[in-house]
């Protein structure tokens, strides 16, 4: 989406440890018309294939999923980094890394919002290695939810994430692939 190649140019910040800071308008101040950009392009992608609830992870992700889910009509369900004392006990849970924190998280949903009549669009704002994504699609799995793809706003190309879901018959769209990076080279987009 050259809208958002444009955008990251503009911008976004490469540090070095692989961190591509993007939030002027992403994911800590929100450009709220942009992101409605954003959710109208995954509405286009993934528009026809009977979505009726988006999954993201607490917090980066709810920002673009509930300007996406207004496109499609639908509910936001986040999954909760750590289980809070108004959960409630019937939870699905899985695994996930976060690259960013350094810290390994138990991602909680609970089962009154996903079941077996879910179909499922995962978002979440990057895709680097997968982790995240991976454990949406566990807790997805596990509610017997069916899962039309996985939607990230930017994906780090070079990583093995996003060609890991597709390679396990993930649908996988991103708005704009990174192909390298670097503080001193700056941003290359896959063509």
């Amino acid at each position: 989406m050259k809208l958002l190649e444009e955008r990251i140019l503009r911008d976004g910040k490469v540090y070095a440890g692989d961190v591509l800071k993007v939030d002027r308008f992403l994911n800590h101040q929100i450009d709220v018309e942009f992101l409605c950009e954003l959710g109208k392009e995954f509405h286009r992608l993934f528009g026809n294939c009977g979505v009726n609830k988006i999954l993201t992870v607490e917090a980066s992700g709810i920002g673009v999923a509930c300007l996406t889910a207004q496109y499609f009509h639908c509910p936001v369900v986040f999954a909760k980094k750590s289980k809070t004392s108004n959960i409630g006990a019937e939870l699905w849970a899985a695994q996930a890394h976060s690259y960013t924190h350094g810290t390994d998280n138990t991602l909680v949903v609970s089962k009154e919002y996903l079941g077996k009549t879910d179909r499922v669009l995962i978002l979440d704002d990057f895709l680097a290695n997968g982790c995240a994504a991976n454990a949406m699609l566990s807790l997805c799995e596990q509610a017997g939810a069916k899962v039309v793809g996985v939607g990230t706003v930017i994906e780090k190309a070079y990583q093995k994430g996003g060609d890991g879901l597709r390679a396990h018959g993930v649908r996988v769209e991103a708005l704009a692939r990174i192909a390298a990076m670097s503080p001193t080279d700056g941003i290359r987009f896959c063509d």
